[in-house]
């Protein structure tokens, strides 16, 4: 005889099911580029997974850089990287005009972002929107 209570698997399977349905952080997935196809050089790319499993690919700018007020419209999200590479997302917005992305810019280099990660793949309006809703850091309460 054992002195283990028998597992109840009807709570088991619940806490279980509890877990597999948390919200999946907001991750970088580093994507590898050609290194100077043809003597060109390699084009910096990344792509972010958000909390609904979607993959955005993302053009890697300099946050002084003049890209970012170009790229409008698209979705711009402002970056911190970590001494070991990590990046963090600081800010994720829907740009539509230059005046609004050199606003923008300002507001990422104030708050400490060392780059600028430019989504241009979501045409419409309210594709941006919901690309910023699934990439948007979780606020503090």
């Amino acid at each position: 005889m054992s002195n283990k209570p028998p597992l109840n698997w009807g709570r088991e399977k619940d806490r279980m099911r509890g877990e597999r349905e948390a919200p999946p952080e907001v991750r970088e997935e580093r994507l590898r580029t050609l290194a100077g196809l043809r003597g060109t050089a390699a084009i910096a790319l990344s792509a972010w997974r958000g909390r609904s499993a979607q993959r955005y690919v993302v053009g890697i700018h300099d946050v002084g850089s003049i890209d970012a007020v170009e790229a409008a419209p698209a979705v711009v999200i402002a970056v911190r990287r970590d001494e070991a590479g990590l990046a963090s997302p600081l800010n994720v917005a829907s740009i539509e005009t230059a005046a609004d992305a050199v606003a923008w810019v300002r507001l990422a280099q104030a708050a400490g972002a060392s780059e600028l990660h430019i989504h241009r793949l979501a045409e419409a309006a309210s594709e941006r929107a919901a690309v910023v809703a699934d990439l948007a850091p979780a606020q503090a309460a």
